[in-house]
This record gives structure tokens, sequence and C-alpha cells, in this order.
């Protein structure tokens, strides 16, 4: 049996990995999934990408964690790149699904086609506190394209601002691309958050992790919601040893 830590992406909170939780605690395996720093319902917005990473290492120093599975989705990529580069010797195995690897002194947004990042850039100046609110439109006919219009929306009720700037900031990832932790990058087929072809996850981003095991599914950028015990099921083949 396996330790995961579920580090979320953009818009999501630590919670909403549940149903996911408990389909791989009801396989046997002990599930943690902690909440990045401004993220989650009346949160500080105000953080930056380190502190967002620094949250998710306070967790796992608390509670003494080692001999794990860090599986990182969309914008938790970013995250657990840059925790793997403080303590790669508590890391089993990583796991990106669906998941943004950035080159080194690249951001998030480096990585998305022009026009969504002038979107987002357009939504964060008109905010009050600098976050971005993904349109319904987009959750439900890209993010969530494999789901009907009820959990669309119920789905969507879940999500909260994402702060911007941990988007936005440089990352020195000089350290990441040296390490030999063991990787793997998950591939759900209908996922269409980053368009197909140039923009792609597969092999884009799976490309950038030099020797890794890659696992598909089908589904879509949100199968978590949509499919949580497929999910489940294909974490565990992506971070078996």
């Amino acid at each position: 049996m396996y330790r995961f830590v579920l580090v979320h992406g953009a818009w999501h909170d630590g919670g909403l990995w549940a149903p996911v939780a408990t389909a791989l605690r009801r396989m046997g395996h002990e599930v943690h999934t902690p909440t990045l720093a401004g993220n989650g319902k009346d949160a500080d917005r105000n953080v930056d990408h380190a502190a967002c990473t620094a949250s998710i290492l306070a967790h796992i120093l608390n509670n003494d964690l080692g001999d794990f599975v860090l599986v990182g989705h969309s914008y938790g990529g970013t995250i657990i790149a840059k925790l793997a580069e403080v303590m790669p010797e508590r890391i089993r195995r990583m796991v990106f699904w669906n998941a943004f690897v950035p080159l080194d002194g690249q951001s998030l947004t480096d990585n998305v086609p022009p026009p969504h990042v002038a979107l987002f850039d357009q939504l964060a100046a008109a905010s009050p506190d600098h976050t971005v609110m993904l349109p319904f439109p987009v959750w439900r006919d890209v993010f969530i394209n494999d789901a009907g219009l009820e959990l669309a929306q119920s789905s969507y009720a879940q999500l909260t601002p994402q702060p911007y700037r941990p988007l936005t900031d440089k990352l020195d990832l000089k350290k990441f691309y040296a390490l030999t932790t063991p990787r793997s990058f998950l591939n759900c087929t209908e996922d269409t958050a980053l368009p197909p072809g140039e923009w792609g996850w597969h092999p884009r981003m799976s490309g950038r992790l030099g020797l890794c095991r890659l696992v598909q599914m089908p589904g879509s950028h949100e199968v978590m919601f949509t499919n949580p015990e497929g999910l489940a099921v294909k974490l565990v083949e992506a971070g078996r040893d």
C-alpha cells in the first residue's frame, strides 16, 4: 500500500479531492490532501508561488511524511517540481496529472496560449485582489467537457478565485531538472484545458520529464469529479514501484 500527497490545481482546494481520496483509502492507501495557500474559501489571496509551495511543505513536515507518492494536478505540477527540489529524499515517486512542467525560468502562463493569458490578465486587472475566476462557459466546455450540465454546475460552485501571481511567477527549476526522482505523467485523453496540438499536455509537458512512466485514461481535465474511482486506479498505476 502507498502513501499519497495530492496537490490540487488552480481554482480548487484540497477538499475537492475527497471522492478520489475516499476511493484510494478504500484500496488501503494513506492519503493527504492539503490546500495551497491562497486557495479555498475565505483564504488570503495575497500570495506568491513560493508561499504556495511552502504551505504544502509545512503540511508534509508537520505530519512527518516520507516515502510518499507526490501527485500534482495542472498548476499543482509547478508546486511539486519545487517541492522535489527541497525534499527529494522523502518522495517515492512524482505523478504529474495533466500538469504543467515549466522549463527553467518560465512561469505557468508562459506555457498557456496567448489568448488565454490575455483573458487571465484582463480578469486579474478587473478584480479587487488580483485574482482570476474561470468563466463558467470555459469550465463547462473545456475543463469538464465529459460532464452533464448538472455536474458541471455543481462542481463549478465549489471553485474559488485563483491568486494570479503564482501563475505568473518565473520559476528557477535548475535543481528540479537535475533530479533523478522517479516520475510519471498521467494523461487524460479528452483533456482540452490546453488545446490539443502545439499547446497540448502530451507529449509537450510529459516530454520534459525525461525518463518517465506514461499512463493514460479517458476523460477531461476534471475526472476528479466525473470519474474519481477511475482516477484513483490510474493514480495507483502511475505511482506504483
